[in-house]
């Protein structure tokens, strides 16, 4: 402590005299640089020679001594009269200091007394452009502001010498409290006698304990490490190497010095575990602390442990790793990989070719190399996909057989498996594999195939206790196996079924060209369905709907939905009708199947349907839907928007009615349905997915084929998780040279005139075949409509794909075909209508009904002549 109080006493004397002389210097050199900086001002010699300088000079030296900091700027005449000064009263006085130095054009400093006290100033001269000395400058700082700087650096220098004075306390305090707490506040006499009881444990202790030093000496070993390593008893204090009895591996680990962890050591016919840990004294490693366990039991023991739980672990992980798809190649290639390199270097499925179809393997089926997996890809096995009919002396075909897990030892000495394929067996022993493990996949008393692991690193053959493992490891994935199985043959099953219950053609139909896409999910196909149907008038429906759930029961379901459409459709009713009835049906399904307690699952869950229908002529489109997602429009500028249609509820919720909407659809727009399946995935929402749907329909001169092709790669996912049911319709129009329509007077007398008009018309559109057969259903149906009807009536002929006749009235009173007898006057009209057109029947419209009579035109099955040969066909009355 003294020592630092010297220390810093005499820092402190050396800091203040330093400080003195750097604040003298640093004073005069200030003053030099400001006189120097005022003497060269470009106005100071013009305001020289003026008649009094002093009223320039004087606030001009004021502004510049108070910008530069000093305490006063002096400027003079050569005969030290002052024309400025900080004190206005001195202007006029001489100046009081040297001025002869400066006269001769020399730099002058020094320290006065002057009018502001002591005083450290320079005096520097102002010369003309001749070199001639016309005035002087002096600036300065008074001792007592140098003073200052100084005495503001003295608390500084003082706080740092009392903080140095404290941390050497504190230091040297935490030394002392450090050196009583190791020693624990023992003196010689306590730390003898500690050391003799160390002594004592360390040489009774069963663990052996070795200290060596930095240069490789052996400075300490118990009575135990002696026992243990076989040391002599004056081991101690030798070098490592040359200690007699040591092993070389143990010699090797106490030189290195290296810290070592449980590290088993083989000594004589023990197994020693040893630690290792480096000792720093003073920083840095200086030799080394071990400590010896003999564990040779224990390591027998430790060793047949960890077998155990090894195995116990790979079957743990197999549990999780296989199945994890319902997959049968799948599945065969986690099996495969799980036990690599665990258990075996190779191993190879084979599995039955029906199984990879879903079906159950026939006896004495071939199978098909289905996975493999090895350390090596150099493998000379038969590769993926090769179809192997494995003969009866291998280990294979006889564990297909039987059931049961076959071992090879050796495959050099197995003539049996060399007999399948002799140059493969060849290369096989050659490649270095040597032990075989034949293992069936056998579940619910069924044989799928054959799992063969194959060892090639490890020397030992496969043993008795392995061939357990192998067959508990193949029976669990047996399991994943089957079930992939099952779940395929259903899948396919589900398919099949539900491919054959859609569309496989659309029908052919002028209204719309049409274009659409179907795909079943992955994981089970569900109920998704889609249908064009073309109804009477050359109007279209477009149905999309998706029934909740996957499977065959989804499938089924979807196929009675898609029949009682169509079988509604014929009705002709409006699309909200339809979905009524639709509701109707599905909870009648339903409570049918809720009242079967052996087809509990049986029942609808749920489904929803989008039911349109698009009129060529007028361009209008009515639809409806029931729960299902709205559709888009693009019009044929490419303006996309969702159409605006009241939800309604899914089928089968019933008590609330459904709403139609009715819109006007220039021709061209395209009419978009889709179901859930293509705009909803698990890594984006449906708001996500219908902008995406809208962007890739926002090209309005795709025709629909080319926009369903961009809407798919937009929004197709890789593995859809339900299924994606896609419909575009583009639409086209009925034009005036195709449709003619009259109003018709309601009296008798206008049907004659109809006919007449309707003649003319089939003239002009090259249709005369039809005259007879249409002029004869106009007056039937023009007759039955004065008769039974009420005005105004109307007629429409329309020419597409064949004639239609359709007559109008505000009557909702529906026709009935009679068979009228031999002897009866009337009730042949709608008879005659019916054999001679292809199809008739009525829809009603919110001003009455219009009944329709279809005719083929010439040409087409059915048509023109056939028609009228067919109503001549009749025996005379």
């Amino acid at each position: 402590m003294a020592i630092v109080v010297l220390l810093a006493a005499g820092a402190l004397l050396a800091l203040v005299l330093q400080s003195r002389h750097d604040i003298d210097r640093e004073a005069r050199n200030r003053s030099v640089a400001v006189a120097e900086t005022f003497a060269h001002q470009l106005g100071l010699q013009p305001a020289l020679k003026t008649s009094d300088p002093s009223t320039v000079l004087q606030p001009l030296a004021e502004q510049t001594r108070k910008a530069a900091g000093v305490d006063f700027i002096v400027v003079m005449d050569t005969n030290g009269i002052r024309y400025s000064h900080p004190q206005p009263d001195r202007i006029g006085k001489r100046f009081v200091g040297t001025i002869e130095p400066s006269l001769q054009g020399k730099v002058h400093t020094e320290s006065v007394e002057g009018p502001l006290g002591k005083e450290i100033q320079a005096v520097v001269p102002v010369k003309d452009p001749n070199g001639e000395v016309v005035a002087l400058v002096s600036a300065g700082l008074t001792v007592e502001n140098v003073t200052g700087a100084l005495d503001r650096q003295l608390p500084v220098i003082l706080l740092a010498i009392a903080t140095g004075l404290a941390l050497a306390t504190v230091g040297t305090w935490l030394i002392s409290r450090r050196l009583r707490r190791q020693t624990h506040g023992l003196g010689t006499q306590e730390m003898t006698r500690m050391y003799e009881h160390h002594d004592a444990v360390l040489h009774a202790v069963r663990e052996g304990v070795v200290i060596t030093d930095g240069d490789g000496q052996l400075v300490l070993a118990n009575d135990e490490a002696k026992r243990l390593l076989g040391l002599p008893e004056d081991a101690e204090g030798r070098p490592i190497g040359d200690v007699p009895g040591l092993q070389r591996r143990m010699s090797d680990l106490l030189l290195s010095g290296r810290e070592a962890t449980d590290e088993v050591i083989g000594s004589g016919d023990r197994l020693l575990v040893v630690n290792q840990r480096p000792t720093r004294p003073r920083g840095r490693p200086e030799g080394a602390v071990v400590t010896i366990r003999d564990s040779t039991e224990m390591q027998i023991l430790t060793t047949r442990a960890e077998t155990a739980r090894r195995r116990l672990k790979l079957l743990y992980d197999a549990g999780g790793d296989i199945g994890t798809t319902l997959d049968v190649v799948r599945t065969a290639e986690e099996l495969a990989a799980v036990a690599v390199p665990r258990f075996a270097d190779f191993v190879t499925v084979d599995l039955a070719d029906q199984v990879i179809d879903g079906d159950e393997p026939a006896p004495g089926a071939d199978m098909r190399r289905t996975a493999i997996s090895g350390i090596r890809s150099d493998h000379p096995l038969y590769p993926v996909g090769r179809l192997i009919d494995f003969l009866p002396s291998t280990p294979q075909a006889r564990g297909y057989g039987t059931g049961r897990a076959e071992l090879v030892p050796d495959l050099s000495e197995a003539p049996g498996w060399q007999a399948q394929d002799p140059p493969r067996a060849r290369a096989i022993v050659d490649y270095g594999i040597h032990s075989l493990i034949a293992a069936p996949l056998m579940a619910r008393g069924v044989v799928l195939g054959v799992v063969n692991f194959w060892r090639s690193q490890k020397h030992e053959p496969f043993d008795e206790d392995e061939l357990s493992l192998a067959e508990e490891l193949v029976a669990r994935a047996a399991v994943s196996m089957d079930n992939a199985r099952r779940y395929t043959r259903e899948h396919a099953l589900a398919v099949t079924l539900q491919r054959s219950l859609l569309p496989r053609a659309l029908p052919e139909q002028s209204a719309m060209d049409v274009a659409h896409f179907y795909l079943p999910a992955q994981s089970g196909v569900g109920g998704d369905w889609f249908d064009v149907i073309p109804l009477p008038g050359s109007r279209v429906a477009l149905v999309v709907g998706d029934v909740v759930g996957h499977g065959l029961h989804a499938a089924a379901t979807m196929g009675r939905l898609r029949t009682a459409v169509h079988n509604f459709s014929s009705l002709d009713l409006p699309p909200d009708e339809i979905l009524a009835r639709l509701d109707d049906l599905v909870q009648r399904i339903d409570h049918d199947h809720n009242g079967d307690a052996e087809d509990a699952d049986g029942g609808v869950l749920g489904a929803t349907c989008l039911y349109a229908v698009y009129d060529p002529v007028s361009q209008r489109c009515t639809m409806a839907r029931a729960g299902h997602l709205p559709p888009l429009l693009v019009a044929p500028d490419g303006t996309t928007q969702i159409v605006e249609l009241p939800a309604g509820p899914p089928l089968g919720l019933g008590g609330m009615p459904f709403e139609t909407a009715e819109l006007e659809l220039a021709e061209g727009s395209q009419l978009v349905l889709y179901t859930d399946g293509l705009v909803e995935e698990r890594t984006r929402d449906i708001s996500e997915g219908l902008e995406l749907l809208r962007a890739a329909l926002s090209h309005p001169d795709r025709d629909p084929h080319d926009s369903c092709r961009a809407v798919l790669d937009m929004l197709l996912p890789a593995r859809p998780t339900d299924d994606v049911a896609l419909l575009i319709a583009r639409t086209r129009t009925l034009g005036p040279d195709r449709v003619a329509q009259w109003d018709v007077a309601f009296e008798p007398s206008a049907v004659g005139a109809m006919r007449s008009v309707a003649a003319k018309k089939l003239d002009e559109w090259d249709l005369t075949e039809l005259g007879f057969a249409a002029e004869l259903i106009l007056s039937e149906l023009i007759t039955n409509a004065l008769r039974h009807g009420s005005g105004p009536v109307r007629v429409r002929l329309l020419r597409d794909h064949n004639l239609t006749c359709e007559v109008w009235d505000g009557s909702s009173t529906a026709p009935h075909l009679r068979y009228a007898a031999t002897t009866d006057e009337g009730g042949r009209g709608l008879f005659l209508v019916a054999q001679l057109s292809e199809h008739w029947g009525t829809r009603y419209t919110p001003e009455g009904k219009v009944i329709w009579a279809e005719l083929a035109l010439p040409g087409a099955p059915g048509g023109g002549e056939a028609v009228l040969t067919a109503f001549l066909d009749v025996d005379p009355l």
